[in-house]
C-alpha cells in the first residue's frame, strides 16, 4: 500500500517541510501520494505534481479547508486513510495539531518525530531532548507518523510528473471557524528553513545590545535570527525566534551560536546543523562540544570585528 503525505501549504505554494516529509515517505513505502487540502490550492496542489517521487495529488479544495484548520483537514484525511498503509505529517505546529486527531479517529499510536525509517514498521526518534534515541516498532494497520524535518534531506522540488486527482471535499465542521490569524511579517528568511541562522544568547543583556549586536552579523550572511530559551525570556528576542526543544528545531548549513553557553535543550533545536560555529568567552561552555568552530572571545569585540571582515 501507499503512503499518504499531508502537505503543508499556504494555497499557492508549498511549504518546505513538504519536501522533507515527502523523503521521509518514499523510504516507508514505494509509492508516495500527496493530498493538497485547501481553498484555490490549484498552484500549490500544481506545484506537488512536479515533486520528484510523488505519484499521485490528491486535491480537495472547498472553503471549509482554507486556512488548514484541523477539525476540517483532519476529516478529509481520514475519508481517504483506508487506502495508505503510511500517514505522514511534517511535525510542525500544524501537523501536530492534526496528526494527533487522525490517529485517534483511527485507534492507533501516533509516531512523534521520527528522525530515520529503518523499514516499513520500525522507526527512530529522539527523546530526553535528544540524549538518547529510541527504536520503535508499529504493528498498527496503518501508521500515523510525524516527521521532524531536519532529518531528512528535501525531496527535489522539480522534475516529478505525478498524476493529479480532485477529491470530494468533506463537509465543513460546525464546531470551528476561523476568526482571524496575527502573522508576524518578516524580511528575513523563515527560521526553519534558512541556509544561515545567527544566533544570541542572554550574554547580550538587553534588547538593544542583541539588535545592535546581531543585526549587522545577519545583514552580511543573508542569515535568519534566532535565540536561545533564554534570550527570549528575558525579552531579547521575540518568541519566534526561540530554537531549542520548546522552540524551533533547525538544520541550516551554516548556524553561529554568539553568546550562547549551550543548554541541552538550545542544543536538542541546532546540533544537526551542517557547521557550527560558537563564539563564547567561557572556554567550558557545552556549546563548543558540538560546534565545529570555536572562538573563545568577548562576542561584543568578536562579532563587530567578524562583521568588519565579511
Amino acid at each position: 500500500m501507499p503512503s499518504l503525505v499531508i502537505a503543508e501549504h499556504d494555497n499557492n505554494t508549498l511549504k518546505a517541510a513538504t519536501l522533507n516529509t515527502v523523503s521521509a515517505a518514499i523510504q516507508c513505502a514505494g509509492e508516495v501520494h500527496v493530498l493538497v487540502a485547501g481553498a484555490n490550492a490549484g498552484a500549490a496542489a500544481a506545484a506537488a505534481c512536479q515533486i520528484m517521487g510523488v505519484a499521485k495529488v490528491l486535491h480537495a479544495d472547498d472553503a471549509g479547508l482554507d486556512h488548514g484548520l484541523a477539525e476540517n483537514v483532519a476529516e478529509q484525511v481520514l475519508a481517504i486513510a483506508a487506502g495508505y498503509s503510511h500517514i505522514l505529517f511534517a511535525a510542525t505546529a500544524s501537523g501536530k495539531n492534526i496528526a494527533p486527531r487522525v490517529a485517534a479517529r483511527l485507534d492507533v499510536a501516533q509516531l512523534s518525530d521520527i528522525t530515520k525509517v529503518d523499514s516499513a514498521d520500525t522507526f527512530e526518534r529522539p527523546i530526553y531532548a535528544g540524549n538518547a534515541i529510541a527504536t520503535v516498532q508499529s504493528l498498527d494497520a496503518i501508521k500515523v507518523l510525524t516527521v521532524r524535518t531536519t532529518g531528512f534531506d528535501p525531496a527535489p522540488a522539480s522534475g516529478g510528473s505525478a498524476a493529479l486527482q480532485s477529491l470530494q471535499a468533506v463537509a465543513a465542521s460546525a464546531k470551528a471557524v476561523f476568526v482571524g490569524s496575527e502573522i508576524a511579517r518578516n524580511d528575513r528568511p523563515e527560521l526553519t528553513a534558512a541556509k544561515i541562522v545567527v544566533s544570541g544568547g542572554r550574554a547580550l543583556g538587553s534588547a538593544e545590545k542583541f539588535t545592535e549586536v546581531m543585526t549587522p552579523l545577519a545583514d552580511k550572511l543573508g542569515a535568519a535570527m534566532g535565540a536561545s530559551r533564554a534570550a527570549v525570556d528575558a525579552g531579547y528576542a521575540p518568541n519566534d525566534w526561540q530554537v531549542g526543544q520548546t522552540g524551533k528545531i533547525v538544520a541550516p548549513q551554516l548556524y553561529v551560536a554568539c553568546g550562547i553557553s549551550g543548554a541541552i535543550q538550545h542544543l536538542a533545536g541546532m546540533k544537526d546543523s551542517k557547521v557550527i560555529v560558537a563564539i563564547n568567552k567561557d572556554a567550558e561552555a557545552p556549546i563548543f562540544s558540538v560546534a565545529d568552530y570555536g572562538l573563545e572571545a568577548d562576542l561584543f569585540v568578536a562579532v563587530p570585528a567578524l562583521v568588519a571582515a565579511l
